[in-house]
């Protein structure tokens, strides 16, 4: 072999040598790179909720339904509970940043006082998705997803118009629930043109039935004529209905309210409520746990979802399984 044959076969044995070097370096960058990758995407995610209160069967079935969707995917979620106090909440909200939640599930105690409780998420870009409600900044949430609740008011108002030609009403509200709030106009905006139809009292119960109950029967100690209550939700018509018979009232009265709970479709059946315009929380935490975990992987989500709801009477409780919720 001459000098340069050598001199060329030299050449090759260094470039192979080199590729090889290479390779090997390439090779445990890759290895290196993907067991990061795995380690990152397998991470067990955190979720963080706060509902308004846990006092309301309502908020129960929206948690377990997005816990057992979040759980079978190998994540954790906390749960708090303020009780109706939004200063708690915007702790709770604060405690959950501080956690390093991935996302947090909202049900607001108030629309608007929550705001400060938001900034907080946004600061630490942490999405928020809120749920049964709106918040009045909705530029600081990811997505909002509520029952279409003026419609929810809408159909009370049509139901109950069907069955009186006029009514001494009363309203049970809660002014700081913005959903609250659209259910009564809804309700409000369908009757305002006919005169027959008369606002008698307006009582803030929160939804509760042990707040209900109360002003209920101090509003029958000052009205003898009332033939309607139109209760923002399930639990606040059933503290009405336990008013009523508390004073021997209720024969002939019209009560509404808006859930489609179980309890509430029951008390249908039995000819007590009159009735309730049904929501679905199993679709709405199904609904809130997709988006959660599309924008936790960078796809845009929709700023709203409308779920359309139901009006639930005498005529078609019968077809409807009474037992559970939409």
């Amino acid at each position: 072999m001459n000098q340069q044959s050598k001199k060329n076969l030299t050449n090759r044995i260094v470039a192979l040598a080199g590729i090889t070097v290479f390779a090997f370096f390439i090779g445990i960058y890759v290895c290196v790179f993907s067991n990061y990758l795995e380690q990152h995407n397998t991470r067990k995610k955190l979720f963080g909720a706060t509902y308004m209160t846990m006092n309301n069967e309502f908020y129960k079935i929206v948690n377990n339904q997005i816990r057992m969707q979040v759980e079978k995917n190998g994540d954790q979620m906390i749960t708090l509970d303020p009780a109706l106090d939004q200063k708690k909440q915007n702790e709770q909200i604060k405690q959950l940043v501080k956690r390093k939640v991935d996302a947090i599930f909202l049900n607001p105690v108030d629309w608007k006082a929550v705001e400060p409780g938001l900034v907080a998420a946004k600061k630490a870009k942490i999405p928020v998705i809120v749920i049964d409600s709106q918040v009045y900044r909705s530029d600081l949430v990811a997505m909002t997803i509520v029952s279409d609740n003026y419609k929810a008011g809408v159909l009370c108002a049509k139901e109950m118009m069907k069955q009186k030609d006029q009514a001494n009403i009363v309203l049970l509200t809660h002014n700081a629930a913005r959903s609250a709030v659209d259910r009564i106009n809804g309700f409000l905006d369908t009757i305002k043109n006919n005169k027959n139809y008369k606002i008698l009292a307006s009582a803030d119960t929160q939804g509760q039935i042990e707040r209900a109950l109360p002003k209920v029967d101090k509003i029958i100690e000052e009205y003898q004529n009332i033939d309607v209550v139109m209760g923002l939700n399930d639990p606040a018509a059933m503290g009405a209905l336990a008013a009523l018979d508390s004073k021997g009232a209720r024969e002939g009265v019209l009560v509404y309210g808006i859930d489609g709970s179980p309890e509430g479709k029951k008390l249908i059946k039995e000819g007590m409520m009159t009735g309730t315009a049904a929501q679905s929380p199993k679709q709405m935490a199904d609904t809130a746990v997709n988006a959660a975990y599309q924008t936790l992987q960078g796809e845009k989500v929709a700023k709203k979802k409308i779920i359309s709801v139901q009006m639930i009477t005498k005529k078609n409780v019968e077809q409807i399984d009474i037992s559970r919720w939409q």
